[in-house]
């Protein structure tokens, strides 16, 4: 099995980098959950809404290609960007990726 570095950044104040092992075909999403980091996921994780909404800010050509079911949850994510993608779809396929979770406050009470 081939394990990569997957180094996730945090929007919310106070939360430090950290830099965590990836293997092929595993998503941001389980990498999260896996090690305790919080990543919101209100359909459980199979592209039914955009709370594991994440920014990839390198080696967006080492995870899945996004598919249009994606880019319609991603349109109602909050603060969508050009290298947003869901969590849930980050699928690796080779490589070192960095990614920065959004702040997980902003999901509270819903």
């Amino acid at each position: 099995m081939n394990i990569y570095k997957i180094h996730i950044n945090f929007e919310e104040a106070g939360k430090q980098p950290v830099e965590l092992s990836i293997a092929k075909g595993e998503s941001v999403l389980d990498v999260c959950l896996d090690n305790g980091i919080e990543l919101q996921h209100n359909c459980g994780g199979v592209c039914g809404c955009s709370t594991c909404h994440v920014y990839v800010n390198r080696g967006m050509d080492h995870i899945q290609e996004i598919s249009d079911k994606e880019e319609d949850f991603i349109d109602r994510a909050v603060n969508p960007r050009i290298n947003s993608r869901l969590g849930c779809q980050c699928i690796l396929i080779e490589g070192d990726i960095e990614v920065t979770l959004p702040d997980q406050n902003q999901f509270l009470g819903h």
